[in-house]
């Protein structure tokens, strides 16, 4: 039985598809049992979003279910904790992005390497950063915000899912490029930040332009530019931060797929293939493009090399920025 992504499955948590069985070359039975794919970020997130997107169409590959398992907290840790002490034995899968690299370069300590407790996979794809406003806050362009934070500072909250992730480096890094001051209010995750952004309970968020559009389209957020070199095809009217007249304010997250260290290589490889086959269908191509994705697909190494040099990237970004989590 198949169930299709709906308001159901968003509500449970949950996502369970069941093809025919089929066989990996080294491994026979694998896949032979449902594959949990944890989310590190509760639902309502892009990480989520994409998640369940991507989890059907590899369920549907591999002839297995795969059950997305949402274990929000403290920024994606605890999620991610839970995957890299699973078994490596190709049956747990961790959704990571950009946060993944940021929370190992804002602390001292994490309760896994980032860089040695996992396998990359593979990518998935990246969107650029975009800074929205609750329309009923009175911003019509983002000269309108910076103006109003410098005339009151400190008096302008943002809203990020946890201290150190994509959200919160956005704001920080706007902050230090313009000069002014807003407070930070930390979520659960970029779902529940989301949702009192469009409450209007606090009026900003910086987040990725693919989990922001579906509430830009219903008209309950406000787009005031995007963190890119140049403009989105999807949103061609909206400036980026530099045409708005703040240069150097550039910020992408990215997503991916790993698994805990020492999962065997051919079933890596199965994995590997089967992802790849899904990032390269075009149904898929358009479907992240329509949500302002840019399809990735990077070699285990390749992701690999990109994890590392993040790490160091975003360490610099943060010592720069201010930016600390004890």
């Amino acid at each position: 039985m198949k169930l299709r992504i709906g308001a159901l499955v968003v509500a449970l948590g949950l996502l369970t598809v069941s093809p025919p069985a089929v066989h990996c070359a080294g491994k026979p039975d694998f896949p032979n049992k449902p594959i949990r794919w944890i989310v590190a970020f509760p639902p309502g997130g892009s990480s989520d979003m994409l998640g369940r997107y991507v989890g059907t169409k590899l369920a549907e590959r591999l002839g297995e279910q795969v059950v997305i398992d949402n274990r929000g907290g403290a920024n994606g840790i605890i999620g991610t904790d839970l995957a890299a002490h699973a078994a490596a034995d190709g049956y747990t899968l961790l959704m990571v992005s950009t946060s993944f690299v940021m929370n190992a370069a804002v602390r001292s300590s994490l309760p896994y390497d980032v860089e040695r407790s996992f396998d990359p996979i593979s990518t998935i794809g990246s969107s650029p950063n975009s800074i929205v406003v609750y329309p009923g806050a009175g911003f019509k362009s983002l000269r309108d915000l910076v103006d109003r934070a410098r005339a009151r500072p400190a008096a302008i909250f943002y809203a990020a899912a946890g201290f150190g992730g994509f959200n919160h480096f956005g704001g920080e890094l706007f902050k230090k490029i313009t000069g002014i001051n807003m407070l930070m209010v930390p979520y659960g995750g970029g779902g529940l930040a989301m949702r009192d952004v469009m409450s209007g309970e606090v009026p900003v968020m910086f987040s990725s332009l693919t989990q922001v559009l579906p509430h830009v389209r219903s008209g309950k957020l406000n787009v005031l530019a995007i963190g890119a070199d140049k403009r989105s095809p999807v949103v061609p009217d909206i400036p980026t931060v530099g045409e708005a007249g703040y240069p150097g304010y550039e910020i992408y997250v990215w997503w991916g797929i790993v698994a805990p260290v020492g999962t065997p290589g051919a079933v890596l490889e199965k994995l590997r293939r089967e992802i790849t086959a899904v990032l390269k269908d075009p149904e898929t191509t358009k479907r992240l493009r329509a949500d302002s994705a840019e399809p990735m697909n990077l070699t285990p190494a390749e992701f690999r090399k990109m994890i590392h040099d993040d790490v160091k990237k975003w360490s610099d970004v943060a010592k720069q920025a201010g930016i600390r989590v004890e």
